[in-house]
């Protein structure tokens, strides 16, 4: 049995979006919102943390136009 106390429960941390400053939660629990988009980007760019649903789809269209 795992001890909680050696692992206390990770509080979401909130973030802003690296590209737009929209500010959002992220669930350190493996269950954040961006697990569920499709895209898939290296993150982070250099000098970005994680972006929002908007820039992060927007990112994901841009790359996949460049891919092209």
């Amino acid at each position: 049995m795992t001890n909680s106390k050696e692992f206390p429960l990770q509080e979401a941390r909130r973030l802003a979006c690296s590209r737009c400053g929209t500010e959002f939660g992220c669930d350190l629990s493996g269950k954040c919102w961006c697990a569920e988009e499709t895209a898939r980007l290296p993150m982070p760019v250099k000098g970005e943390d994680c972006l929002c649903r908007e820039c992060l789809r927007k990112a994901a269209e841009a790359a996949s136009a460049a891919a092209r």
